[in-house]
């Protein structure tokens, strides 16, 4: 048996809003504070007009608020309980795309990879039902 040692990945970023069955994403080489204030820079130019925006995020350092983190006005950070990932909607996303899109596949090149994951997202955010029956938490109730 021959063992693939190719080592080359990337990050995706994503997150959805169940209510309007969107997304926004981004694919980055790496998962630190500077990815994260894309992605939020991101978010917030898909967040309604008028609207603001509750982000569910774990306990990973690049999430925390700090004074590198720049976290757009029309986005809250809500951060999770320690060892509590079935709370967050995204865990759901992730765990459905690898299932489905990005398992048991090996890719030649980073750009090959980054592509995967840009089909993969597409695959999910081209199906607004698809977000809502990942996404969708009907029993959360979130007391600012």
């Amino acid at each position: 048996m021959m063992r693939d040692n190719r080592h080359t990945s990337t990050y995706l970023f994503g997150a959805i809003c169940p209510r309007r069955a969107v997304g926004a994403a981004m694919i980055i080489p790496g998962c630190d504070t500077w990815g994260m204030n894309l992605h939020l820079k991101e978010i917030s130019t898909q967040v309604a007009p008028g609207a603001h925006a509750l982000l569910v995020c774990d306990g990973a350092g690049w999430h925390q608020r700090g004074k590198k983190l720049i976290v757009p006005d029309n986005i809250t950070l809500l951060s999770l309980p320690a060892y509590s990932p079935e709370l967050n909607p995204m865990e759901n996303v992730w765990d459905y795309l690898r299932q489905n899109k990005l398992c048991a596949l090996v890719w030649n090149t980073y750009d090959e990879i980054a592509e995967a994951c840009t089909n993969a997202w597409h695959f999910l955010v081209n199906d607004p039902d698809r977000i809502r029956s990942i996404g969708d938490r009907d029993w959360a109730c979130v007391n600012i």
